[in-house]
């Protein structure tokens, strides 16, 4: 059975007129009366009973007007998700984050991206640490990472969506909290609270080469897996720590931040995928991150 036969019997059937259907259809009227015949013939009933001043439908064109409305429908939604599909405009993306440190920037990419493509499915896996980011879309677990440079993984893609420096964060009662700027080496000897150590944290990696480029390893009595934890420890008098300017939104009772003396030490977050990786939704996502989180400077 053509489709034409159901895209002309529902014109016909909807606009109750075969002159009017035809020019719904843009054809001509007895083309149009041929191909209703020969439905009808098709199917062995009779559709439409019509005379030379009405046109009605029969019971089984009643019984047959639904069904081919769903008919239809299908169709065009189909052929609708198969061009957006094309575009990148349905899928599924997967996407590790840190946590704290994508306060800002993980919101701004999520909801641009459902702006622009209701269609794709975000699959977000929180506490997941920029290294470990990285690995996994190397290996292809994630297919979107957010990351800090440098990025090494070979077969890896990457772009610069911020900048961010390294601040200390001490107890408000702390004697170096008054200190408009902390020298590194006032530090040596203060117990620190941290990420985990060998997990995949670039801020603990970043905190570790700080100290020890000023002469002292960071006496680590503390550690917790995400930044909320590790300045409520602080805020508390655990010890001190050295953070990301991006995690700054967090304000706790007791708890300040300040900048390190001396030239700032910055980290570039990114955003990191497989070059390779072939979903067209993933490639979508990306030409919506270049708007929502353009690169710096650029």
């Amino acid at each position: 059975m053509e489709l034409r036969y159901l895209s002309a019997f529902l014109a016909v059937a909807e606009e109750l007129h075969f002159g009017r259907a035809a020019r719904r259809l843009r054809m001509a009227q007895p083309p149009l009366s041929q191909q209703i015949r020969r439905l009808e013939k098709e199917l062995g009933v009779q559709l439409f009973e019509r005379n030379t001043r009405s046109v009605r439908l029969t019971s089984a064109g009643e019984s047959f007007l639904q069904p081919v409305r769903t008919v239809l429908d299908d169709l065009d939604t189909a052929v609708r998700a198969a061009r957006a599909a094309g575009q990148g405009a349905y899928g599924r993306v997967r996407i590790g984050f840190a946590g704290a440190s994508s306060h800002e920037t993980l919101p701004l990419l999520t909801r641009a991206v459902r702006a622009a493509h209701p269609g794709i499915e975000l699959v977000m896996t929180g506490q997941t640490y920029a290294d470990v980011a990285l690995a996994r879309v190397a290996d292809g677990s994630l297919d979107l990472g957010f990351v800090r440079l440098p990025v090494t993984a070979p077969g890896v893609s990457c772009r610069v969506i911020d900048e961010e420096e390294l601040v200390c964060a001490l107890p408000l009662d702390h004697p170096l909290a008054g200190r408009a700027g902390i020298p590194l080496d006032a530090l040596a000897g203060e117990p620190f609270v941290a990420f985990p150590a060998n997990t995949g944290s670039t801020v603990r990696d970043a905190m570790t080469e700080a100290c020890e480029a000023a002469g002292f390893s960071p006496r680590v009595v503390q550690e917790a897996p995400d930044s909320y934890t590790i300045l409520a420890l602080v805020a508390a008098g655990v010890g001190v720590t050295l953070t990301v300017t991006s995690v700054q939104h967090i304000q706790l009772s007791g708890l300040v931040y300040r900048p390190l003396a001396g030239p700032p030490i910055r980290r570039q977050p990114a955003l990191a995928w497989r070059t390779d990786n072939p979903s067209a939704a993933l490639r979508a996502v990306l030409d919506v991150a270049e708007r929502a989180l353009p690169t710096p400077g650029r």
